[in-house]
């Protein structure tokens, strides 16, 4: 055939009829070849979305599948023609077919399940290059219900209402800390009964009186630097999302573990006794205080008894780890600064004996197996419909079915004004 004298690149409309014909698709050659004039060039670039969308609109399920099947093995054929056209970085890879570092994955939505007896009708194809923060370089192909919807990975729904929904579950939380910490304050044992117990840090480091108003310092410093990438990220919604679930299990596990156990006053420096309120609304009272001042000594909120792991500690952690994990790798010095923060916060947080060393080491420790467990749970599709992930993590279940894979790095300015700022982002 003359066809196979020349690049498929280069073939007309009729010669593609003719490979059509050939393959055993004739009756195809009126709608492809004639209606809208496929030539080789577009016939490399076909894709099973484009044979089950409009314009073509195929609607024999076989037929799909078997000319997929052929245009994969033409593509195979022709790889040196589909890397000098670039088509490799604009459409989705022949099934199996592995192309520098991209890969096919197919993956069923299980929410689509069974509504009413019915199997999973929705079926996605999704092909990631080797960068899945690069704008552009995850193309998926969703269908349901026959219909097609194509889009890149990177677009994801920003579903607001459930960023709503974890912003009320870590207001909750916060407030109900500040309750449990005017309980716990009740509580807190008599110094002369119960002094500090032996801390290797805390005997051997002499305390400095200003260290813990520099903690909170670093803490401040890094939430500045959190809301300015949170403000500038293209995937806000998603990161605040995740920031208010895990900050808000965190403490609610505090609650628990304050609550259950009270420990004695790390310091003879620390002027506290219990205190009995007369009501219950003196109690809220002071929970509201202790709320609206963020528990900081720099609000002049001074708690007592809330010793079963470091708060502080928690907050300046997971807001490095946000830091260091929604900006790319190469930003060096914003990794530095954050860790620096993190660590330096830590010390002063001893320094200042407020806390017992494993009041800190539990906290860091928890805070950080929580962040990491999250996030693997997120970057990987298979754990997010899975039976067990419902059952134990139901509020992950929840925010996370509908994010695929890793989020990317990509930002932008959110306003219109001033202008030359969405150019100087990028």
């Amino acid at each position: 055939m003359a066809a196979s004298e020349e690049p498929v690149s280069a073939w007309s409309c009729k010669q593609v009829a003719q490979w059509l014909q050939d393959e055993g698709f004739g009756e195809y050659v009126e709608l492809m070849c004639t209606q809208h004039r496929l030539d080789g060039l577009s016939l490399l670039a076909l894709t099973e979305a484009d044979l089950r969308g409009p314009p073509l609109g195929l609607t024999v399920l076989g037929d799909i599948k078997r000319l997929t099947v052929a245009l994969h093995r033409l593509q195979r054929q022709n790889l040196s023609q589909l890397e000098e056209l670039g088509l490799q970085q604009a459409e989705s890879p022949p099934a199996g077919l592995l192309l520098g570092a991209a890969r096919v994955d197919w993956s069923c939505d299980r929410d689509n399940r069974r509504s009413n007896g019915d199997f999973c009708n929705r079926s996605e194809l999704r092909w990631r290059g080797s960068n899945v923060s690069g704008s552009g370089a995850t193309l998926c192909h969703t269908h349901f219900n026959g219909s097609c919807r194509q889009h890149l990975a990177g677009r994801l729904d920003p579903e607001v209402w459930k960023t709503v929904i974890s912003s009320l579950y870590v207001f909750f939380v916060f407030g109900f800390t500040s309750f449990v910490m005017v309980i716990v304050h009740e509580r807190v044992p008599d110094m002369r009964t119960y002094p500090p117990l032996p801390d290797i840090f805390l005997d051997s480091v002499p305390r400095i009186p200003w260290a813990f108003a520099m903690a909170e310092a670093c803490g401040v410093i890094l939430c500045y630097m959190f809301m300015l990438i949170l403000l500038l990220h293209k995937h806000r919604s998603i990161v605040f999302r995740r920031l208010c679930s895990l900050m808000g299990t965190v403490f609610l596990l505090r609650c628990c573990t304050m609550f259950v156990t009270s420990l004695s006053v790390p310091g003879q420096h620390l002027k506290c006794s219990s205190k009995t309120y007369d009501d219950t609304f003196g109690k809220l009272q002071r929970a509201l205080v202790i709320w609206s001042g963020f528990g900081m000594t720099l609000t002049g909120v001074q708690t007592c008894g809330d010793y079963m792991f470091s708060g502080h500690t928690v907050v300046i952690t997971m807001l490095n780890f946000f830091v260091t994990e929604y900006t790319p790798r190469s930003w060096n010095l914003i990794h530095t600064i954050s860790w620096v923060l993190n660590l330096f916060g830590i010390f002063f947080i001893l320094a200042a004996h407020e806390h017992y060393s494993i009041d800190v080491f539990i906290a860091f420790y928890i805070t950080t197996r929580l962040f990491l467990y999250y996030h693997t749970l997120a970057n990987t599709r298979a754990y997010h419909q899975s039976r067990r992930a419902r059952i134990w993590f139901p509020m992950f279940s929840f925010f996370e079915c509908n994010v695929n894979g890793p989020v990317p790095n990509q930002y932008h300015w959110p306003f219109q004004r001033p202008a030359f700022m969405k150019t100087l982002i990028g």
